[in-house]
Parts: C-alpha cells; structure tokens; sequence
C-alpha cells in the first residue's frame, strides 16, 4: 500500500511539474521559411494573390488529393478565402486580409477544430538573380500549457511544409512561359 501511495504521489508531482513548466512556456510561435526565385515579382505575385493558385503548388492539399475546397470572396486580393475539410489535413480557412500588390499579402489561418488563428505573411523583395519569397505564419497560443508545448513543435511540424511548398511555388514559377 505504501508503494502505490509512493507511485500516485510521483506521478501528481510530475503532473504538477509538467503543468506548471507549460504555464512558463511562450505563448507566441512563429515559423519563416524563404527562397529566392528567379522571376520577376509580379510573376510570383499572379500563384500568390488568388487561393485557388495556392492549391496548385502548397503540399497539404497533395498529401490528401480526397480535401474538399471551397472559395469565397473575390477570386483575388482581399477577402478572398478558401476553406477546407480534410480527414488528415484538418479543417480550415484562409482569407487574404491585406495586399500590396507585388510586394506582400498577408492572411488569416483558422483552425476551428483546434480552436488556433494565426496570421501569416508572403513577402517579396528583390535579391540577386531574383525575387526573395519569405513566408512567415505567427500566432498566439493562448494560456493552455497543452498548447505552449505544443508551440514548440510548431517550426518542426509546419515548417517542413513551408519549405516544399516554397520549392513547388518555385518550380512552378521558373518553368512556366
């Protein structure tokens, strides 16, 4: 009996710690990926500024060919969103909230299942050879430790996409009249 009294009581303790740890933990996460692409800015700004491009080079509409996508809004520029129903992907949307046309749009991502929103921005500058595209997506995670732990998987876990969804916009750009 002792013993078990021992085990409860380690396993609260580590609980406790566990909890407390994720209270100190950031509430913020960002991931930024970039690239620089060999094209004119106003051609990387045409697959950028319309949702139904993003489909043609992000990944996570590829890794489930099955997502169901529908658009709202205009076809481009702001308030153009589109949303999404996926058994592996999630559910989502992302609506266009501002645009400097050949320079950046900026988003809202939620995620209403997991209850996150998020703001993400593509910006373009001019590089040598190219166009530099940076991608950046940040949001708060709230006061939950569950989430703050789950924040700091958020560059690993999202960032991965980012970097092959660069490469598709890329490919796309650069092999295209």
């Amino acid at each position: 009996m002792k013993l078990l009294k021992r085990i409860v009581l380690i396993l609260a303790g580590l609980v406790v710690l566990f909890v407390a740890i994720g209270f100190l933990l950031p509430s913020h996460f960002r991931v930024e990926r970039s690239t620089v692409i060999q094209a004119p800015a106003g051609k990387i700004f045409a697959q950028i500024d319309s949702p139904a491009a993003w489909k043609t080079w992000t990944v996570w509409n590829q890794r489930d060919p099955a997502m169901r996508i529908t658009y709202s809004g205009p076809t481009r520029g702001v308030n153009a969103a589109w949303q999404w129903e996926s058994a592996t992907e999630g559910n989502g949307k992302m609506t266009f909230t501002a645009i400097e046309p050949d320079r950046q749009l900026t988003y809202k991502l939620e995620f209403p299942d997991m209850g996150m929103v998020s703001t993400g921005i593509v910006q373009l500058e001019a590089a040598e050879g190219g166009t530099r595209v940076r991608w950046t997506n940040e949001g708060e995670l709230g006061g939950s430790p569950v989430n703050r732990y789950f924040g700091l998987l958020m560059d690993r876990l999202v960032g991965p996409d980012f970097e092959s969804g660069l490469a598709n916009l890329k490919a796309r750009v650069e092999q295209a009249p």
